[in-house]
């Protein structure tokens, strides 16, 4: 196998949940070299957010943390101490990266701030996720995803489709906002790092998961801007049909906002009567009396499977698109092409499939190489190979409580 595209290079990650291990993961697949810094005793919060493996809570059961940590190495550290602060300066100047989303106010008071740091190692990257960024007077709040979501305003464009009587500002599922950020903050890490063959040294990639969401997604900014002060994302669009409809087994969802793209799904649908309706005339009208549209669409879908209403409409080149169930991504015939799944063994989980990589490399592809792995589980190497240090001695740091 030829080498990975980020061989080579060394990451420290001292994070926690989604962003910065997210980050981490994405250079790890590719073939940095990845410490995880894992507070002794509990490790990353992700060790503790289900699904749990045959649904029984532990700290080496999250699937969560399975998937955001394989090809990693764990060691657990305390750098509130005086003797894990030592331990981690010496691991921050050993490495080219260093990726955290901890609290400003947090890395200020342990004294890890990148300009400590880049004195130690003056060629070093940090990349600090945070919700608001380093400074700015919401710099040091904290927030979970529904605060960074709907601080960006996507919280009213994500309800553009939705039926009343939801109204604006609603969240997606998951944790969208932090793997968002996470893509945007290894992107903009290796951006750093052809600079720094450019100048000579290391910088602080400062990200902000509010300013990643705010300009992404069609975002409220752009409908601020550019539509008459339109605050965007309301439950009744000026063009349709543009909705979910139920079918026999599911969901499609439908989005004829062209008056000729209507017409060819009224081909699809039989040429149903109701359709020459004076109501139903344009995509303006169609709008104006959705509710009167929306049943008589969701009749005929009714009677038909989501796959058999996707496929007459792509036959007649309408877009119209399947809502898949978890069940139905797993098994996907396309996925499945594209080779997309990874079964992982672990110690404690057993065989799983995980998602793979949304992308291809032809010459330095990506690799599982390992299982996420167990707290602490590389303390020797790192401390013993890394920084030469003997077992007694870490013997003496896990007593005191460093690591």
């Amino acid at each position: 196998m030829p080498d990975t595209a980020l061989s080579g290079l060394k990451v420290l990650e001292f994070g926690n949940l989604v962003s910065a291990p997210y980050c981490t993961k994405l250079m790890a697949d590719l073939g940095a070299e990845v410490v995880k810094i894992e507070a002794p005793g509990v490790g990353d919060e992700a060790r503790r957010r289900e699904p749990f493996a045959q649904d029984k809570p532990g700290i080496e059961r999250s699937g969560l943390y399975a998937y955001l940590n394989a090809n990693k190495l764990s060691v657990t550290l305390d750098p509130s101490t005086a003797v894990g602060k030592k331990l981690f300066c010496e691991l921050a100047g050993k490495v080219d990266f260093l990726v955290e989303n901890n609290p400003p106010a947090l890395m200020e008071g342990l004294g890890l701030t990148y300009e400590a740091l880049e004195k130690i190692n003056p060629m070093l990257i940090m990349t600090s996720i945070t919700p608001f960024g380093q400074t700015g007077p919401f710099r040091n709040y904290k927030a979970y995803e529904i605060t960074a979501y709907s601080a960006s305003g996507y919280g009213y464009g994500s309800t553009a489709c939705i039926r009343e009587p939801v109204m604006p500002p609603v969240k997606a599922g998951g944790r969208p906002s932090q793997f968002s950020a996470a893509q945007v903050g290894s992107v903009a890490s290796m951006f750093a790092l052809f600079a720094r063959d450019q100048i000579g040294a290391g910088q602080h990639v400062d990200v902000s998961i509010q300013e990643v969401m705010a300009g992404h997604y069609e975002s409220a900014i752009e409908h601020w801007t550019f539509a008459a002060n339109e605050i965007g994302g309301l439950t009744n669009p000026i063009l349709q049909p543009m909705l979910p409809l139920e079918c026999k087994d599911g969901w499609v969802f439908l989005m004829c906002i062209e008056d000729f793209q209507f017409d060819r799904y009224v081909e699809v649908m039989g040429n149903p009567e109701w359709a020459t309706n004076e109501l139903f005339k344009d995509r303006f009208s169609r709008a104006a009396y959705l509710d009167a549209l929306w049943p008589l669409l969701t009749e005929w879908t009714m009677q038909h499977t989501k796959e058999e209403v996707f496929q007459k409409a792509q036959a007649n080149r309408v877009p119209v698109a399947p809502a898949y169930n978890a069940e139905e991504i797993v098994n996907s015939p396309q996925l499945a092409a594209q080779h997309y799944f990874v079964e992982i063994d672990h110690p404690v989980i057993g065989k799983a499939r995980y998602p793979g990589a949304p992308y291809t490399l032809s010459e330095t592809p990506w690799r599982i190489e390992r299982k996420a792995p167990l707290l602490g589980e590389h303390n020797e190497d790192i401390y013993c190979g890394w920084l030469g240090y003997t077992r007694e001695e870490l013997v003496k740091f896990t007593e005191i409580g460093a690591i």
